[in-house]
């Protein structure tokens, strides 16, 4: 009996997984996602209510796990975003084409030439 396995075509697509199917990168944030929200809800669900708290710890721990899961193009969120705020703001929105005239750099020279002027052709001794 034979066993076939999908290989995949483009190997660089490929993540290596470290523990429960995530990756190192989705591990780090759920960590400081679950570092943020639960000691937030432990201190807070006496003061504000169970379900206000839980709703307030769940809108802290969404970034983290949006920073965890969203990839665009192979980018992750916070190269994502690097590149949208230096485009959007950075950069210049309008770029002006700019060109040197070469007409007028030459004419610039033969009207000014310099001291004892340009020569032209062969080398006289």
């Amino acid at each position: 009996m034979a066993f076939y396995v999908n290989v995949p075509k483009d190997l660089s697509r490929v993540k290596n997984k470290v523990a429960f199917n995530l990756t190192k990168r989705q591990i780090i944030c759920f960590g400081i996602a679950a570092a943020v929200g639960f000691p937030f809800y432990f201190l807070t669900r006496g003061l504000i209510g169970n379900s206000n708290a839980a709703t307030a710890m769940v809108m802290l721990m969404v970034p983290a796990f949006v920073f965890a899961m969203y990839e665009r193009d192979g980018l992750p969120l916070e190269k994502v975003l690097g590149n949208y705020i230096r485009v959007k703001y950075l950069r210049p929105q309008i770029r002006r084409y700019e060109t040197t005239n070469m007409a007028e750099q030459e004419s610039a020279k033969t009207a000014s030439p310099e001291k004892g002027g340009t020569r032209r052709g062969k080398k006289q001794q």
